[in-house]
């Protein structure tokens, strides 16, 4: 299947090109038939699969260039994965030379601004769900011709306390429009939900696991007060090309941070105590590969597409296999291979077993010996080089 077999605009298909994108995933040949077609659905599939463009194509073929009116509506839970997205909306729109606008809203960034901004009716809006919310309860974001809206990363904006801001926005468009939800996973508790919001909604499932085969999950049992330690000669026995450490705490990635940086190994930390300049710098510099290493919290786990990431080292084991699952979405992206090695107590070592036993994966315990990752108890393995793929 091709993208003009499913009746992608030429321009965008050109667009694409410019992106090295030329062939549709799975997702994207299940799901932009039926978005294309105004249906509601729910797209499920795993991360790094493609879903943001499964929506974005087929929304953006029904968008009108001529009408000053805001047409889309993409929810996200977090302001990164935001930014991502607008910055999806504006390249796809630059290099297809379409006159599409726009607008980011998201807290943080003076809101008088974006209201001047909205004024330019941009015709999509991306941003989190309380300042979206608070836009049209001012008045100042105009829905009358909003046809689609988007529910991005719906596991967790279906929890309770976003509820309130999803049902506003939603009631504030007109009836016809669409509905999209897309996540990695379906929540037992959001089911119900859904029934209500989008009844007759389509289903659009691939893959037949939720974790991406090309991962290769590793654990290594160590004292809590060493994990800081064993993340820095983690990073030096694998030399990563690129690698995302995850904490809990705050506090945690900062001290991280300082650790590598005294190490000279270029790393910066991303975590909900940040502000936005320092969120988006980091981000900046790990994505233009200034920095090699990005320590954060969860903030950072949900949705979030940088390419060449090749090794997610968890210093804080996740205590529920969701947040793993999303945590490990950040490599093996697009068909590429990646590594997660996840540090653990001996106390801890349950929720290895949590992990394998609810997503079907196998994680292999390993330990450090003179730079080396081996199997524990085993012979050495050959180790490995920058490129996540020479893995021993």
């Amino acid at each position: 299947m091709t993208f003009a077999e499913l009746d992608v605009a030429p321009e965008l298909i050109a667009a694409l090109g410019k992106q090295q994108i030329t062939e549709p995933t799975a997702i994207q040949v299940a799901a932009i038939p039926v978005l294309a077609a105004g249906r509601d659905a729910y797209m499920n599939a795993e991360t790094g699969t493609g879903k943001t463009l499964a929506y974005l194509l087929p929304i953006f073929g029904r968008l009108d260039a001529g009408q000053a009116a805001t047409q889309a509506v993409i929810v996200a839970p977090t302001h990164e994965l935001a930014i991502q997205i607008q910055r999806q909306c504006t390249d796809l729109a630059r290099n297809a030379g379409w006159p599409i606008r726009a607008l980011l809203l998201i807290g943080g960034t003076a809101m008088d601004r974006q209201i001047e901004k909205l004024k330019q009716k941009p015709h999509v809006v991306v941003g989190s769900a309380g300042r979206i919310r608070d836009m049209i309860a001012k008045g100042k974001l105009k829905t009358h011709a909003v046809r689609s809206i988007v529910i991005d990363e719906a596991d967790r904006l279906l929890a309770l306390e976003s509820m309130p801001s999803i049902r506003a926005i939603i009631a504030a468009a007109p009836k016809s429009r669409q509905l999209i939800f897309a996540s990695a996973t379906v929540q037992d508790e959001s089911t119900a939900i859904l029934a209500k919001l989008a009844p007759g909604l389509d289903m659009v499932r691939t893959g037949s696991a939720p974790v991406n085969a090309n991962i290769e999950h590793l654990y290594l049992v160590c004292e809590e007060r060493d994990k800081p330690e064993v993340v820095r000669r983690l990073i030096h026995a694998l030399q990563p090309e690129r690698a995302m450490v995850f904490v809990h705490r705050n506090q945690t990635a900062q001290e991280v941070a300082a650790k590598l940086a005294h190490h000279k190994i270029a790393a910066v930390d991303l975590h909900a105590g940040s502000d936005k300049g320092d969120r988006k710098r980091a981000m900046d510099d790990f994505r233009a590969a200034r920095a090699r290493v990005l320590i954060s919290s969860d903030v950072a786990a949900r949705g979030l597409d940088i390419a060449g990431v090749t090794h997610i080292l968890n210093l804080d084991a996740p205590a529920q296999s969701k947040a793993y699952l999303h945590r490990v979405g950040r490599t093996a992206r697009a068909g590429a291979q990646g590594q997660a090695v996840t540090l653990v107590t001996r106390g801890e070592v349950r929720l290895v077993r949590r992990y394998e036993a609810e997503l079907g994966i196998v994680m292999r315990h390993v330990r450090l010996r003179e730079g080396r990752l081996i199997p524990a108890g085993g012979t050495p393995r050959a180790r490995p080089g920058r490129s996540a793929t020479e893995r021993a």
